[in-house]
């Protein structure tokens, strides 16, 4: 494996998103034992960044990987996030950035992850509600405390990222980034870029759909949230497929998987950005992690790069509305 930096902080090539080990997808908290051996096993082969969120559960994410680092968490760049949980009542799914809710959210987090210290915590969400600058304040606060090493901020804009920086560096931004999903690139990446921030793209093979392993929504669990994405329903899914099949067909020249084959594509966009695709089974973090050994050649990048745009929305509509461009 190798690794990277995100401005000042070294992690892997490639993390791993353990969210949908307890939340959102199908199977989830089905198998806690399965999730433990992955997230150790991602551990043996290299991985360093692991993913969770205090909103994933709620709150049952991050204990699960809080057991599963017991005895290993000086091998592991621990990222979470806080700002989907109001705890002044209101509860789960509410924004809230203000500086007494942050610093609630991080002792929280500390509790169940089992650690004195978060590397890298993100602000889940804009908060429109709080201005940036009291939101990294805070984390700011937190930093000098020794709670928290870096700041990141989650899919937020151009001028929030810029209004959060002045006030504390932010080592990265957690944005969704893939072969099908790549509006970041004409005004987000360049702010990056310019302000030496990383990127760390979350579902990186598209929920899933980039690996072909997906043809039906009839293999999802009803509390699946992928059978309500507007790119999982209808004829956008079916002109999706075309999306997949090509992405196979590159597989199969190269002599590796889909899945592989868009983590590469994804790597080669640069060395400060540094995907964690999600999964809960210790074959697909094998699978994932081998993605950094695959080289494609400048043709076979250009024509995944050349791939029509993903039919549909990233997003249900209530969901894009927690999203800032």
């Amino acid at each position: 494996m190798r690794y990277i930096r995100l401005r000042d902080l070294e992690v892997s090539r490639i993390g791993l998103g353990a969210m949908g080990m307890s939340h959102a997808y199908t199977g989830h908290g089905t198998d806690d034992g399965e999730s433990v051996r992955t997230l150790h096993r991602a551990l043996e082969l290299g991985v360093t960044l692991i993913d969770t969120a205090e909103i994933y559960g709620p709150y049952t994410n991050e204990e699960l990987v809080g057991r599963a680092l017991r005895g290993r968490r000086e091998q592991a760049v621990l990222a979470t996030k806080f700002g989907m949980v109001s705890h002044a009542g209101r509860g789960p799914g509410h924004l809230d950035s203000g500086p007494a809710n942050v610093r609630t959210a991080v002792e929280g987090s500390l509790r169940r992850l089992g650690t004195d210290h978060i590397d890298l915590c993100y602000q889940h969400r804009v908060d429109p509600g709080t201005p940036v600058e009291e939101t990294a304040g805070a984390v700011g606060e937190l930093v000098a405390e020794g709670k928290v090493r870096f700041f990141g901020l989650s899919e937020a804009g151009p001028d929030t990222i810029r209004r959060a920086h002045a006030v504390h560096p932010v080592t990265a931004v957690q944005s969704e980034y893939s072969l099908w999903t790549r509006g970041l690139e004409e005004r987000v990446l360049p702010v990056l870029r310019e302000l030496n921030i990383g990127l760390v793209p979350f579902s990186p093979l598209g929920r899933g759909f980039l690996t072909g392993t997906i043809r039906s929504t009839e293999q999802f669990d009803e509390d699946d949230f992928r059978r309500d994405n507007p790119r999982f329903t209808g004829e956008n899914f079916r002109r999706n497929l075309r999306i997949a099949d090509e992405v196979q067909a590159v597989a199969a020249a190269v002599g590796a998987t889909p899945a592989q084959v868009a983590l590469a594509w994804l790597l080669a966009q640069g060395d400060d950005i540094a995907p964690i695709p999600g999964t809960r089974r210790v074959a697909r973090v094998e699978e994932n992690t081998a993605a950094d050994g695959v080289t494609l050649t400048a043709e076979q990048l250009d024509r995944l790069g050349g791939l029509p745009p993903a039919a549909g929305g990233t997003h249900t509509e209530a969901q894009a509305r927690l999203l800032e461009r």
